[in-house]
């Protein structure tokens, strides 16, 4: 192992001595007598300076590499108030670990911006710009905040199966795959998984869930693979209880954002920790507000993109950037969620800014009201047997929901595109890298 030191972690109690650097050589500044490399590593940048006069040979050899190169610099610490971190490194040694090949497909620090594919294509370069990994630093706190937030509420985290036999939601969005002599199919959701452990005594499970949906539209914020928090808890009263648990984790992993200073910084981004409980209103009242607006959406349709938008712009007007709509129309909603009566259902779904985060319901527990409610969703009973046999014999209440990370993160960030949220993104024409 090369025993570095991260340009962070170079202090005043260094300065005069020996110290060792690696990373990518991000710029080289060559001035004839005296040169500049800009070394790169994971926690940021540091200057190597080089005379010609005192060092030839490490001149000539650290001035011929080329850019984003991995090198290993043994050299004296100097403080320097001029130079960015204070200090410099005057090099005795130098070892190329990694030479970069030329011309390279992605600039990392470069003033001319390239196109979106062409990033994502070479998604380990665009990756080392501190912007990028910023985002993905702030990701990776968040879903640890997720993590404590729920364990704090007595949920465990469970892993269930993404190759499943059936639907997760019914439907026609769904990878089929053929499972040796079996037709199967990659899970939409936890959704059969989850409801099924409500019946063991492990009263409130999450787990951080892969979807995949065959989508075909193209969106910047649709993906065909996406990550979620996705929930299950028993003995509820109603839905209100899950959504309770849903606004005070989307707060928790907020403000835990909103702790990122440093990567904040890097994005020019200035977060506002949102004030709890968040709005309730129900379906009718959406569709009255949206009709106001000369919206031409009918009763019993699902909220589009635009009416999407158009809410989160009335909402705003009203100082509210998150929001519960509930008591959805039992038929836009899937088999599983609870009727309330004959023509609603008691699903929601928390938006933000006019983008949809999370969905979720009280579920139906009552095996004859769910083998009812699969049919006339058009689906057949006996695809779900294995589903359904776990409410034959003592289900209790319970409700849930999926929340999206990557939307999730869109919109605490401002971020207009989905893929910039995921690392390797997967849509209808990208399968690769």
């Amino acid at each position: 192992m090369y025993r570095s030191r991260y340009s962070k972690e170079v202090t005043q109690k260094d300065y005069d001595k020996q110290v060792t650097v690696a990373g990518w050589i991000e710029d080289i500044r060559n001035l004839g007598s005296i040169a500049f490399i800009i070394l790169r590593d994971g926690k940021g940048t540091l200057q190597i300076t080089v005379l010609k006069k005192k060092t030839p040979e490490l001149f000539e050899q650290l001035t011929s590499f080329s850019r984003e190169s991995v090198v290993s610099v043994k050299g004296l610490c100097k403080e320097n108030e001029k130079v960015r971190n204070g200090y410099e490194i005057l090099p005795e040694e130098v070892e190329i670990l990694s030479a970069a090949e030329t011309p390279l497909p992605l600039g990392v620090v470069d003033k001319v911006e390239a196109d979106f594919d062409t990033r994502l294509d070479n998604r380990f370069i665009d990756l080392r710009k501190p912007e990028i990994q910023a985002i993905f630093k702030i990701r990776n706190v968040v879903i640890a905040a997720a993590h404590q937030y729920l364990r704090s509420q007595s949920f465990i985290e469970v892993h269930t199966p993404n190759i499943i036999p059936s639907s997760s939601e019914g439907g026609t969005e769904v990878f089929k795959l053929q499972y040796f002599e079996k037709e199967a199919f990659l899970a939409q959701s936890p959704q059969l998984y989850k409801q099924s452990l409500m019946a063991t005594g492990l009263d409130r499970v999450y787990e951080i869930a892969w979807y995949f949906r065959a989508e075909e539209h193209n969106t910047r914020r649709h993906l065909n693979e996406s990550t979620a928090v996705d929930l299950e808890m028993a003995y509820i009263s109603s839905e209100e209880d899950v959504m309770k648990i849903l606004e005070n984790l989307v707060h928790s992993m907020w403000k835990s954002a909103s702790e990122c200073k440093e990567e904040l910084e890097i994005l020019d981004k200035k977060i506002a920790i949102p004030k709890l409980p968040f709005a309730r209103m129900p379906y009718d009242e959406v569709i009255h507000k949206l009709h106001e607006r000369k919206s031409g959406i009918e009763w019993g349709q699902d909220l589009g993109a635009e009416d999407e938008k158009l809410l989160g712009e009335i909402m705003k007007e009203g100082g509210k950037e998150f929001y519960f709509i509930t008591r959805y129309p039992l038929g836009s909603k899937p088999f599983y969620t609870m009727p309330e009566g004959e023509k609603y259902s008691r699903g929601f779904d928390l938006e933000c800014k006019g983008v949809e985060i999370a969905s979720g319901s009280q579920r139906i527990h009552d095996v004859k009201l769910l083998k009812k409610r699969l049919g006339a969703c058009g689906l057949n009973p006996k695809d779900f047997e294995a589903y359904l046999k776990a409410f034959r014999y003592g289900m209790p209440p319970h409700g849930g929901f999926g929340f999206g990370i990557e939307r999730f993160l869109m919109e605490l960030l401002d971020i207009k595109n989905i893929r910039e949220c995921i690392l390797f993104p997967r849509d209808r024409t990208r399968l690769t890298p």
